[in-house]
């Protein structure tokens, strides 16, 4: 595949830097992510698809495996849940072996089966591998067309087609159903669950109603509230709190539901080209990708209040501090009015203001408001 030939490096370097850390790197993301590839990068490594019987078999006698291995010092457990008991397999490693490095894969969260039987606390390191990065297009995989990245979604295979194809993307979703949902979580209602991650992408970044999902759905409210707790640890979706604390008039519960691709929301929602209109909640999408891979995940927020006014995304900073990102396609559509709302409540931290057309960064005042303007943040 041509996806073979873009080296990851900045990928490479994360797992790198995390083995300093810890022995134990857990490496997930949804399937066809690009896990598999990035491992084979490594090099002088000992790859095991533990999706195959025969490495099932090898790995019954964990003590054993580590005993013959010879000089190389990284071993790669690629879909390790699907071991029988994969967290023992890990915990010797870790607790006998501690000169090897270990990189396990897997769609979900470490702790999304059963069959880890022990959370490896202070064993590992964990990194979400989310698909392409804008800033990886540009840098790593040559595509600075903004819509074809929208459009065709960042899965390797699909970003780098040259037409998008449909059938991809509805026997991905069956695939992921049938390998991470029902495999995992034991969810048989195959049509309702796949009707809720449909809904769950149509109304991408909007505020999540479990109430209007189980009308919609026909489904009882915690069957839906199940359900999007199953794709948010399999990474089909991600759930943005509101970010509150200081204001009588914020929005205190709500979370905003993301779909973890905007190909994926292209596809349900039947696009064949990205409209003006649409670019902008996209690229909303495309920034939150970078901030979850440089931010911890529980400092991400929203804001907004019953007035309407929306901050895209907030983060938690040590003490009192916290910056606001705001995402928009035009930088002289930004309008300070949210701003000036929230620094009115939270005066301290930086102003981020990102879009796709800046190529040198720059700062505007707005008040007694300062606001960096760049690409990436």
């Amino acid at each position: 595949m041509v996806s073979d030939m873009i080296k990851r490096d900045y990928w490479i370097q994360r797992v790198k830097q995390a083995w300093k850390q810890r022995s134990i790197v857990w490496l997930s993301g949804v399937r066809r992510v690009g896990k598999t590839t990035l491992s084979r990068m490594l090099s002088d490594v000992v790859y095991l698809n533990c999706d195959l019987p025969s490495v099932v078999r090898q790995l019954s006698d964990p003590e054993l495996f580590y005993n013959g291995l010879k000089k190389e010092n990284i071993v790669v457990f690629d879909e390790i849940h699907r071991l029988d008991d994969p967290s023992r397999v890990l915990k010797i490693a870790a607790d006998t072996y501690p000169n090897l490095n270990i990189l396990a894969t897997g769609s979900s969260t470490l702790a999304a089966t059963k069959k880890f039987r022990d959370s490896l606390t202070g064993r590992k390191e964990m990194i979400f591998l989310p698909p392409v990065l804008w800033s990886e297009c540009i840098k790593d995989f040559d595509i600075k067309d903004l819509d074809h990245r929208i459009l065709h979604g960042g899965l390797p295979e699909s970003l780098l087609s040259k037409d998008k194809d449909r059938s991809f993307f509805s026997e991905w979703m069956d695939s992921f159903y049938a390998r991470d949902i029902q495999e995992l979580f034991g969810i048989r209602n195959r049509s309702g669950f796949l009707k809720i991650l449909h809904l769950m992408m149509l109304q991408s970044a909007g505020l999540i109603d479990y109430t209007q999902l189980a009308k919609a759905s026909r489904l009882s409210r915690p069957t839906v509230t199940a359900h999007v707790e199953a794709m948010s640890i399999a990474h089909a979706v991600y759930l943005l709190p509101p970010f509150h604390g200081g204001g009588k008039r914020e929005i205190t519960r709500r979370p905003k539901c993301y779909a973890f691709d905007t190909g994926f929301v292209t596809f349900v929602k039947g696009w064949e080209k990205i409209r003006d209109e649409d670019r902008g909640i996209m690229w909303e999408h495309l920034v939150l990708d970078e901030l979850r891979v440089n931010e911890i995940n529980n400092n991400l927020y929203y804001w907004r209040d019953k007035s309407q006014r929306e901050i895209d995304f907030v983060i938690k900073k040590p003490g009192n501090r916290v910056d606001t990102v705001e995402c928009k396609i035009n930088p002289d559509n930004f309008s300070p009015k949210a701003l000036n709302a929230f620094r009115n409540i939270y005066p301290d931290g930086n102003n981020y203001l990102l879009s796709p057309m800046i190529q040198d960064p720059y700062q505007i005042r707005h008040g007694k408001h300062v606001v960096e303007c760049r690409s990436f943040l």
